[in-house]
């Protein structure tokens, strides 16, 4: 690779990673390609992109974006390294605990979740646990619809009861 073509590989990767909130550092060594195409095929259809990346480039992408922020993933960035955008934090991990049910790999170097660094294969199970954006505005509205629907209620079953009530009084013979 010439000094160029590393130039504009590093730019593609800093513009990346500056859009992606989220992304998951695996170790994808000794899958097969069937394995890997598997992976790669569950990730497309989930709406995850994976990449296989070179270490040093992806820590000279991070570095120029901002040089304090990335230290804690340096060091997971050794060996193999496969890197897995989503706009979801905890897709990723569930596609990682889901495929490793049938393979032993790939496992989690480190994960970068909204300014938070995970390190180790040992936080996938927390990871995917991790509420979405989407789930935790649902249930915030739900929670926000329930009192109002419980006092709409109140309102239509007592305005029935009242009118009920003055229904069956001016009906009722003098």
């Amino acid at each position: 690779m010439t000094k160029a073509e590393k130039t504009a590989a590093i730019d593609e990767l800093q513009e990346v990673f500056s859009n992606s909130n989220n992304f998951y550092i695996t170790d994808y060594s000794s899958l097969t390609v069937e394995q890997i195409s598997n992976l790669r095929r569950i990730c497309f259809e989930k709406g995850v992109q994976i990449k296989v990346l070179k270490n040093t480039l992806v820590k000279k992408a991070l570095e120029r974006i901002n040089e304090t922020a990335y230290t804690d993933l340096y060091d997971a960035l050794s060996g193999p390294t496969a890197v897995m955008f989503s706009e979801s934090s905890n897709l990723p991990a569930r596609i990682l605990e889901e495929f490793r049910k049938t393979h032993e790999k790939p496992v989690l170097k480190a994960a970068y979740i909204d300014t938070d660094v995970y390190v180790g294969d040992d936080q996938i199970a927390s990871l995917s646990k991790l509420k979405s954006k989407e789930e935790l505005v649902g249930e915030i509205v739900a929670l926000l619809q329930s009192p109002m629907k419980n006092v709409v209620g109140a309102l239509k079953s007592s305005s029935s009861t009242i009118a009920g009530l003055v229904k069956t009084l001016s009906e009722r013979p003098e």
